[in-house]
């Protein structure tokens, strides 16, 4: 059985395989918009700014000079 599974931009389906270079996309083109979206930063990976990390003097002893 083969895995299908929808192209994150045009929702088309993709097969999970070699023929489809670009997956989970189904082509270049839509990687390339999903890239765009997330230099646009329209999409994000949830939690806290890195500048709130460091303002807020909790950084791990290993990160310490």
């Amino acid at each position: 059985m083969t895995l299908e599974v929808k192209c994150p931009t045009c929702q088309k389906n993709v097969q999970w395989n070699s023929d489809f270079p670009y997956r989970p996309f189904c082509c270049e083109r839509c990687k390339l918009i999903d890239l765009g979206e997330w230099a646009a930063e329209k999409h994000a990976i949830p939690g806290p700014e890195l500048n709130e990390e460091l303002l807020s003097g909790d950084i791990p002893d290993e990160f310490k000079h």
